[in-house]
């Protein structure tokens, strides 16, 4: 899309919607990367008043400390590997996984992304929000597409919605979210740049798969094997309600040299 036609759109009267969920101590965190955040205000304005040497003028500043796996991120590829190889063929050895972090496939190398997007709405079709846990199937996943009409290919974005984005300030209930099947996964691998879901893992987090033996089977066939990323804790309420299938996708990950993720601020612009 060129600038020029960017520019038609946004002066077209479209809406952009926020697809990025409001980050807080507490916030819901996949368990083995708790907390997810921390933030401390470390200068306060009170401290550094001091008018008659100063003026007027005070400043305040905090500490953020965080996981670069917890609210809407992205993974980085350097995140997952099939026995211990990265998704460009590289071995994970100490010069690559460093104390200070990945000497490649990091989140600085993660691109900015402005492509097209679509909403794979399965909560609307079966149930919403979905069955807790439940694993999303390839039929249901096709039968979502159908319905809604959309098409997809190598350079899109596919967001998969389970309804459990409502509850992210219900920590317990958005835990218990509903996550996309390896079938489905498998079927994806060849098929868009990039995935997504309103949950904590995209996959179902405590299901094994039976054949490998993996948690995350989504993770192992998408980011180590095939090299798509994918997002999660993406907010797809507001899509869903306005049944916006097709979009202008736009997400911007921060550079953390070394990083296995990074927080991400993505849009749709419909």
């Amino acid at each position: 899309m060129k600038s020029e036609e960017i520019l038609k759109l946004l002066g077209s009267g479209a809406k952009v919607y926020d697809l990025e969920h409001v980050r807080y101590p507490g916030m819901p965190a996949f368990d083995p990367v708790q907390p997810g955040l921390n933030y401390f205000l470390y200068r306060h304005h009170e401290n550094y008043y001091l008018p008659e040497k100063n003026g007027p003028r005070t400043s305040s500043s905090g500490l953020i400390v965080m996981t670069d796996q917890s609210g809407t991120h992205m993974d980085a590829l350097c995140h997952q590997a099939a026995d211990l190889v990265l998704a460009d063929g590289t071995k994970v050895n100490p010069s690559v996984e460093t104390p200070w972090g990945f000497s490649k496939l990091d989140a600085s190398e993660l691109p900015i992304m402005l492509r097209k997007g679509v909403l794979v709405d399965v909560a609307a079709y079966v149930k919403d929000p979905l069955p807790e846990e439940h694993e999303i199937t390839l039929e249901e996943f096709k039968k979502a597409v159908e319905k809604e009409g959309i098409t997809f290919g190598k350079n899109d974005v596919v967001l998969v919605r389970t309804g459990y984005g409502k509850y992210w300030k219900e920590e317990e209930k958005y835990k218990k979210a509903a996550g996309v099947s390896k079938e489905v996964s498998r079927y994806l691998e060849d098929k868009c740049f990039a995935v997504g879901a309103d949950n904590l893992a995209w996959d179902v987090p405590e299901r094994r798969d039976p054949e490998t033996n993996s948690l995350l089977p989504g993770h192992l066939y998408l980011i180590a094997k095939k090299g798509i990323y994918i997002i999660e804790n993406i907010f797809l309420e507001e899509l869903s309600r306005d049944k916006v299938y097709e979009f202008l996708f736009v997400g911007l990950p921060l550079k953390f040299k070394g990083a296995t993720g990074s927080p991400f601020r993505p849009v749709a612009i419909s």
